[in-house]
């Protein structure tokens, strides 16, 4: 393989990487924003209906779900990055 064509192998690589990057942050902020506004805000009369330990569901999640759901996110993100990271070959 030529230099060239190492060049250009390695540049579609990392075209690829940020690609599959920007895709799962974006949607890792869609899940977020229709958690914490979503279900906080715009569903919440709706999930008021039901209760989650003596909460309405709707608040529950405008003062503690969206918390607990953002900080579940962090670790999948952390889990996909390193598995992003090894197969583009990109490991620090």
């Amino acid at each position: 393989m030529s230099a060239q064509e190492e060049k250009q192998s390695g540049d579609a690589n990392k075209a690829a990487y940020w690609k599959a990057t920007l895709t799962l942050t974006l949607n890792l902020l869609l899940v977020w924003f229709v958690v914490s506004y979503g279900a906080g805000i715009l569903f919440r009369d709706f999930l008021d209906q039901y209760s989650i330990g003596g909460a309405p569901l709707g608040f529950w999640f405008a003062q503690q779900g969206a918390i607990y759901v953002f900080i579940a996110l962090i670790f999948y993100y952390c889990r996909a990055m390193t598995k992003l990271e090894r197969k583009y070959g990109v490991e620090g």
